[in-house]
């Protein structure tokens, strides 16, 4: 009955059997003799059919048949297979592991990393903008990097877009997390939390497409649950799908190879349309998606947003030490350019990866770019044994770099952040166009370039299209980083330091220096615009002058160039309108004018200068000595048995940090009288007699404070 009882052709039974057709025909020989059925040709064939059919509804118990199950009947059915395939789904989808992870970590349960992810029930790609709406809601020259990936569609539940779905195709840019987000659907069903009266099947569609026997989704759900230990699976799986009790979860449409495909889709079309009443969810990349499922409702997976970070971090780090999911989103929240790439859930990843060794991210933010964009532009599909039909095979890893190097260098020198689709492919024809051996065809080049815009989008997600035909970078510190590699390939430093004094050029500039090997030649083209610069403004140049005055006027060890950096310093300190006023007046009067200004004496030394920042740390920290001495004498007076459980030990702990933080101050203020009291000089006797008995008073006091300290 599982070769004849659905219908099959002689070809279709071969291929279920994975035999040939001569061994099919001596099998047949054998089982005509044994059920003496007599004839010839495809009369033997019908006979046996229709023999084995009589027997298995008499043997089959009364009241079975599909077409008449009892509702209570299926109720009892579906509740003892989802018991029979519980641990084969918890192995299949229990677990992920990506990237570098030495284990599989759990989805679901206390030691979950699952965060819920949202929905768009509106696909980026679908909107139809122009580029000036897409950049109403940012600055030009402050862009909000991380509002570059903020969707502004409004966001569903992963999990209440499938229950408001029949049919659902999950859409998603690469490592947006599409295939945790369908195990995670078949763990919360398996478990009891969600469609509890369905059954649930995962099937990866590059398995499932690959397996040697070719059987289509029908033929393979019945080997899924002939494997769980199922009895007449194919009778039960029939049962199931007539009556709706299944929840069919195919995942990576996208990864199916090529000669495939059509095969894979007929068969998703049929038994999505023969079984209608079936949940179905499909997931694939957007911009592999060439071909429509007209009763599918199309979604897109929404980039993490802030809270999702959070949340993610907190699960990850919670399975080692909490404390760490707190510094490592203060650090993320403290660098937006690596912050905006944790909007993408595989970078994400990537970067607890990072934090998880080192508790702190590199300092040489290239080097973690780089490791980024490996893993989306050669590692996660390798890892995944996922062969994509190379459109651009000719391209080397080293030639899609430089394509986007010099897409990013030539659109982010024109201010463009978003661009249109036939504009990035002209970039990419004329690229094309300078390979060894290219095909300078018009057509054949515009057939090529929009082939290898789609495959870039599809296979690495490093350009995706925000509207209908508008693309940018995935992430603007991506678009930053090719645009630095593209500088240094071709040396356009010159062209560079054009840039100086603008502000959305920092980061290129910061990862110019990072990615170079000898920065001497930019530093001294750098030096140069600045001078340029500082020749054109009357105002710096009375700066410079007075700088210069100052850290002439006097003979000290230091280099000229530290002491013009002190006084650079001390000044941006100083109240802005002083020194707007005094930069006004003309060079003559400047020296004299930012010093009244500044409130300094013209004639003060280096000395007096550093007396004064000395004494005024050393006030500071006598202020904050007193708020800690203060807390933490409350704390611990409060507490006067420090053995006595009932007392609150919080206050007790922050006693001992207030204690600790006191000490520090101790410590510093003794440092500081130490020093200024050595530059005191002769001429300073009354000063230095001063700052003398203020040491001296702290050390008396020092012995009172430990023993206050020993009740703490």
């Amino acid at each position: 009955m599982e070769i004849f009882g659905n219908g099959k052709s002689r070809v279709q039974v071969t291929q279920v059997l994975n035999i040939s057709d001569s061994n099919l025909s001596s099998c047949l020989t054998g089982i005509y003799k044994k059920f003496c059925i007599n004839g010839s040709g495809p009369v033997k064939e019908t006979c046996l059919r229709e023999y084995l059919e009589k027997r298995y509804i008499q043997q089959k118990p009364c009241g079975n048949s599909t077409a008449d199950f009892a509702e209570d009947g299926i109720d009892v059915l579906v509740q003892e297979i989802r018991e029979k395939v519980k641990s084969s789904i918890k192995e299949k989808c229990g677990t992920m592991r990506v990237l570098d992870m030495d284990q599989p970590i759990e989805l679901t349960g206390e030691r979950g990393i699952y965060t819920n992810v949202n929905i768009l029930e509106k696909t980026t790609k679908r909107r139809r903008q122009k580029i000036e709406e897409l950049l109403q809601k940012f600055d030009l020259e402050d862009f909000d990097r991380f509002g570059l990936n903020g969707a502004t569609e409004k966001r569903v539940p992963g999990l209440e877009a499938v229950q408001r779905h029949k049919k659902l195709m999950v859409l998603g840019k690469p490592g947006a997390g599409k295939t945790t987000f369908l195990k995670y659907v078949a763990m919360q069903c398996i478990e009891g939390q969600f469609l509890t009266n369905r059954v649930p099947v995962f099937i990866i569609f590059k398995d499932f497409a690959q397996d040697p026997k070719q059987l289509d989704i029908f033929q393979y759900i019945t080997q899924q649950l002939f494997i769980c230990g199922i009895h007449n699976s194919s009778v039960k799986t029939e049962q199931l799908l007539r009556q709706g009790k299944v929840l069919v979860l195919l995942d990576g449409l996208d990864e199916v190879r090529e000669e495939d495909i059509k095969r894979i889709l007929w068969q998703t079309r049929e038994i999505s349309e023969q079984f209608h009443t079936n949940q179905f969810v499909i997931s694939c990349r957007i911009a592999a998606k060439k071909y429509t499922f007209e009763q599918f409702t199309e979604v897109e997976v929404a980039d993490f947003d802030e809270e999702q970070i959070a949340i993610f971090a907190h699960n990850w780090f919670r399975l080692n030490y909490q404390l760490k999911a707190e510094i490592f989103i203060e650090k993320l929240q403290a660098n937006k350019r690596i912050f905006e790439l944790a909007t993408n859930p595989l970078l994400l990843t990537l970067l607890c990866l990072v934090f998880e060794e080192n508790a702190d991210f590199p300092e040489n933010r290239s080097e973690l770019y780089k490791e980024g964009l490996d893993i989306l532009l050669k590692k996660w599909d390798a890892k995944r044994s996922i062969e994509r039909h190379q459109v651009y095979k000719n391209l080397s890893l080293y030639c899609k770099e430089d394509l986007l190097s010099e897409i990013a260098f030539t659109t982010f020198e024109q201010k463009n952040y978003f661009f249109k689709q036939k504009n990035v492919e002209a970039y990419i024809a004329e690229f094309l166009s300078n390979l060894q051996d290219a095909n300078l065809d018009a057509e054949v080049l515009r057939f090529d370039s929009e082939d290898v815009l789609k495959s870039i989008e599809a296979q690495h997600g490093l350009l995706v299209e925000r509207a209908k035909g508008i693309y940018s970078f995935s992430h603007l510190t991506f678009q930053e980083y090719f645009c630095a590699k593209k500088i240094v390939a071709i040396l356009a430093y010159e062209t560079l330091v054009q840039h100086i004094n603008d502000k959305r050029w920092q980061e290129v500039f910061l990862l110019t220096f990072e990615i170079m090997v000898n920065v001497d030649n930019l530093v001294l083209l750098m030096k140069r615009a600045i001078d340029n610069l500082t020749l054109s403004d009357e105002k710096l140049q009375h700066f410079l002058e007075w700088l210069d005055c100052k850290s002439s006027s006097f003979e000290y060890f230091y280099k000229p160039a530290a002491i013009r950096a002190l006084y650079f310093e001390m000044t941006l300190d100083s109240e802005q309108n002083k020194l707007d006023n005094a930069l006004g007046w003309d060079s003559k009067s400047t020296l004299y004018g930012l010093d009244n200004a500044l409130g300094w004496d013209s004639e003060d030394t280096l000395d007096d200068i550093e007396i004064d920042w000395l004494l005024n740390n050393a006030l500071t920290n006598t202020l904050v000595l007193s708020d800690d001495l203060a807390s933490a004498f409350f704390q611990g007076l409060n507490a006067t048995d420090i053995l006595d459980e009932t007392i609150d030990k919080s206050s007790r702990g922050q006693a001992l940090v207030a204690r600790d933080d006191a000490w520090c101050n101790i410590a510093d203020l003794d440092d500081f009288l130490i020093n200024a009291t050595g530059l005191a000089s002769s001429f300073q006797s009354e000063l230095k007699t001063a700052l003398q008995l203020l040491r001296d008073k702290l050390n008396e006091a020092i012995p009172e404070w430990e023993n206050l300290f020993e009740k703490l």
